[in-house]
């Protein structure tokens, strides 16, 4: 019987702006992650990590300054990758 090996995890830079910042209580943060990922997956996982709940239902992602638009698609991540957590922008 073969046990199925999990690819090797990758760090990743994870950057927080504005309110998500001020809930995660960092600008930045280096997170070992899957090198694949579904965005979805990856957005839960940073709510509930970074206490992110009160904004989850607005929040954007981007990998490497490139907007998701899709949660549904995979993100093909490489060592040293950023991805930005963006939450909604008031204006006044």
């Amino acid at each position: 019987m073969s046990v199925e090996e999990s690819p090797p995890l990758i760090k990743v830079n994870i950057l927080f702006f504005a309110r998500s910042r001020e809930l995660a209580g960092t600008a930045c943060v280096v997170l070992e992650i899957e090198p694949l990922i579904i965005a979805k997956d990856l957005v839960n996982q940073l709510v509930d990590r970074f206490d992110l709940g009160s904004i989850s239902q607005n929040l954007i992602i981007a990998h490497n300054e490139t907007y998701i638009e899709n949660l549904d698609v995979e993100i093909h991540l490489h060592q040293g990758d950023e991805i930005a957590v963006i939450p909604p922008i008031s204006g006044g």
